[in-house]
């Protein structure tokens, strides 16, 4: 029988990792206590000792959204060049200027 895989949330992963760093109980205590396999656990924890600075402002998270400023410029430039490399094609006659 195939075990379906399970989604775990944030704060569940991160009541692992805080078990795994205190030490109390071993690797194969807390992994039969939580149901999950130990390298899991050691995944998780060594995620969390990983970013553990990022608490207190060590690094700042990475933002997803482009700058739009900088992604229109870089259309205007690839438009600008597209339609000078065609002129010279079509100068060139090595492209029609029916298009």
């Amino acid at each position: 029988m195939k075990r379906t895989r399970r989604n775990h949330g944030a704060s569940f992963k991160a009541k692992v990792a805080l078990a795994a760093v205190k030490g109390d109980k071993t690797l194969a205590e807390l992994a039969e206590h939580f149901q999950v396999h130990p390298t899991q656990i050691t995944e998780w924890k060594q995620q969390l000792l990983a970013r553990a600075a990022d608490v207190f402002g060590g690094t700042k998270p990475t933002s997803d959204t482009p700058d739009l400023k900088v992604l229109h410029a870089k259309i205007g430039q690839l438009v600008l060049e597209n339609d000078f490399l065609e002129g010279a094609l079509i100068k060139a006659g090595l492209l029609s200027a029916k298009r």
